[in-house]
């Protein structure tokens, strides 16, 4: 396999190394393939194509383009096309408020989330509250997982609308939450919203063997290109539970000025807004084979590999006094854990250095990782060890129009307002890890200045 992936490496990535470059940032995008962008160029060179919503030549061509999109999403995700439509939308953030703005909340209703969520689910509860619905999360531990759902998610009045969300995988801690949470959450009442983003990239996920209400993924994020597309997977039968506030072109079949009346789609199609990103959609087809070109059971153990090696020679450095340099969030090991590891850096006496003082230095040595919160806050909270009566006092202390990162962090005592993130994927390959596990042993025995600093949070009990 690593021949495999070596090849792929040499002509589908090139460019890494042409660049010197170190990514490891494939849960924030991933990388294209030279291959796709070949296969979309030629597309493009050789089809004429319109807006799809017209019944002249290239308008047709492009319905086709979409509804090929469509049948290969289908089929990645071995998802029956007489049980799931597919909606596109800008990305997964898209297809989430999608499900926020629709979604039959009222007084009564409930909104379980799992507190490890992206930033675009907890976003959801502002649709939710306006509604009247009780918002609430469910604990992580120390290796920031949730557990003993089975007890902490209760059981809900069937005759309202509840929904319980979360993430397939962290895109915080890489932690691989149970996908059986599914049928846990249907026998417990709630239609389930399963976040799919930071899954998929390096897991096959089979839509035959779980049966969420709502799934969202990116496809930048699976294949790289294009940006600006994702998409909302949705049970046909959730289709008419769901209410859009407003209609625009492409959502509705006949609209009256005069009456002030219109008469929505009532697909899947209805929920796309306006003309969709045609163009760029017609490149799903080329990303989807990709992925299956390589297999993605050969993706799945290449970035399992190399995200071992990672945490082993991540956790295996030490300052010369002994004292660990690695402060790792979220599982020490391969159990139920995918590609993406967050840390900090510490000090020789035990704290933490700033994680954007890590993030300048990496950038000198072209080496892509990403620092902060990562869009997840819950996470993060859990991860430092943030005492709520704590947050809400910084929150709602500092005025919006002085809040800064900085501001908070003194305000919460110098606690860490953010992490290191590397994350491995398709062409990642030895030499990126030890480029990276080199660059951050250059932080053993490092002193930093005073105002580079963070405190070691302590453990809550």
């Amino acid at each position: 396999m690593n021949a495999l992936f070596d090849e792929l490496r040499r002509t589908e990535f090139s460019r890494l190394d042409a660049g010197g470059h170190v990514y490891l940032d494939y849960t924030g995008g991933g990388l294209y393939g030279e291959s796709q962008i070949r296969a979309h160029a030629d597309m493009l060179m050789t089809q004429v194509l319109g807006n799809p919503h017209s019944q002249n030549p290239t308008s047709l061509a492009s319905t086709r383009n979409v509804l090929h999109a469509r049948e290969r999403i289908h089929q990645f995700f071995e998802a029956d096309p007489e049980e799931y439509e597919v909606i596109f939308t800008l990305n997964a953030s898209g297809a989430l408020k999608l499900i926020g703005e629709s979604y039959p909340w009222g007084v009564g209703s409930r909104y379980m989330m799992t507190a490890d969520n992206h930033n675009s689910v907890n976003g959801i509860r502002e649709f939710a509250k306006a509604k009247g619905a009780t918002i609430e999360y469910l604990p992580l531990n120390r290796e920031l997982r949730a557990e003993n759902l089975e007890n902490l998610l209760p059981t809900v009045d069937r005759s309202k609308p509840h929904l319980f969300a979360f993430p397939a995988q962290s895109n915080f801690s890489g932690v691989k939450h149970y996908l059986d949470w599914v049928e846990l959450g249907h026998s417990r009442g709630y239609d389930v919203l399963l976040d799919a983003a930071a899954y998929v990239p390096t897991n096959r996920l089979s839509l035959r063997e779980i049966h969420p209400d709502f799934m969202s993924v990116s496809f930048y994020k699976m294949f790289g290109f294009p940006t600006g597309v994702g998409a909302l997977l949705v049970r046909r039968e959730m289709i008419d539970k769901l209410h859009r506030p407003w209609f625009a072109g492409g959502t509705v079949k006949f609209v009256s000025a005069q009456n002030k009346m219109h008469l929505l789609a009532t697909s899947g199609e209805g929920f796309e807004d306006g003309t969709l990103n045609y163009l760029s959609i017609a490149a799903i087809a080329n990303g989807l084979d990709f992925l299956e070109q390589v297999g993605m059971e050969n993706i799945h153990a290449h970035v399992a590999g190399y995200t071992e090696m990672l945490l082993n020679e991540l956790l295996a450095l030490h300052h010369t006094n002994g004292n660990p340099l690695i402060k790792l969030y979220g599982p020490p090991n391969m159990n139920m854990r995918g590609g993406t590891v967050a840390f900090n850096l510490t000090t020789p006496d035990g704290n933490l250095v700033d994680s954007y003082e890590i993030e300048k230095r990496a950038n000198g040595e072209n080496i892509s990782v990403r620092t902060g919160c990562f869009c997840n806050p819950g996470a993060a909270e859990f991860a430092f060890n943030y005492l709520p009566d704590e947050t809400y006092q910084c929150f709602s202390t500092i005025h919006p129009d002085q809040f800064t990162v900085q501001q908070f962090s003194t305000c919460m005592n110098h606690l860490p307002v953010g992490a290191v993130r590397a994350s491995s994927g398709i062409a990642t390959n030895d030499h990126d890890v030890q480029r990276l596990i080199a660059f951050v042993s250059t932080f053993i025995d490092f002193v930093p200045a005073s105002d580079k600093v963070w405190q070691m949070p302590v453990e809550n009990s």
